[in-house]
């Protein structure tokens, strides 16, 4: 799958926040504050199995008559289909040989109907729960804040992440049952 990188205006939101929590001690270091920052996000999308901000993904799927459910959750929408060939180049999906679907819990689903000669399918798709910093939940936030501090202060030690991050965040966990066909 492939997928946009989070946005430098939220990488830079949350930095901010990280450094308010550390009380400007790491202000010399920012582009550390700000790789841990994108580090932390990145740990909360991969702890809930969603992705927190908004960006763009194509995600390549076999050419298969069967819904598909595409990785990348909560879809907001799919913008293209293409077809990969074994050979030659990627093309646009005739809009009868394939359908789409958005299902109520955020996922997105492909089937092909007429794959002709494409063996896969390329799906472009918008995904994500907030469109900035300052719309990501209070405990998410602050998950990601401490995670993020802890990786700068902790860098040197063998200390756990503190257990307070798992358990703000588990509320926006989301698990999914073995199978992503229907």
């Amino acid at each position: 799958m492939e997928r946009d990188p989070i946005p430098q205006a939220v990488v830079a939101a949350a930095a901010d926040a990280v450094r308010a929590y550390l009380r400007g001690a790491a202000s010399e270091a920012d582009g550390l504050v700000e790789r841990m920052a994108t580090s932390a996000i990145a740990l909360f999308e991969a702890f809930a199995g969603r992705v927190l901000i908004v960006r763009e993904f194509c995600e390549t799927v076999p050419s298969d008559a069967r819904w598909q459910r595409l990785e990348a959750t909560p879809v907001r929408s799919i913008s293209a289909v293409e077809g990969l060939p074994a050979e030659g180049a990627a093309f646009a999906m005739p809009v009868g040989g394939y359908a789409i679907d958005l299902d109520a819990t955020g996922d997105g689903w492909v089937r092909v109907t007429l794959a002709g000669i494409a063996g896969r399918v390329r799906v472009t798709l918008t995904a994500g729960d907030c469109a900035d910093w300052d719309d990501v939940p209070g405990p998410v936030a602050q998950g990601i804040v401490l995670l993020a501090a802890h990786m700068i202060e902790g860098r040197h030690a063998e200390d756990a992440p503190p257990a307070a991050v798992s358990a703000l965040w588990r509320p926006y966990r989301r698990m999914r049952m073995s199978g992503a066909m229907r």
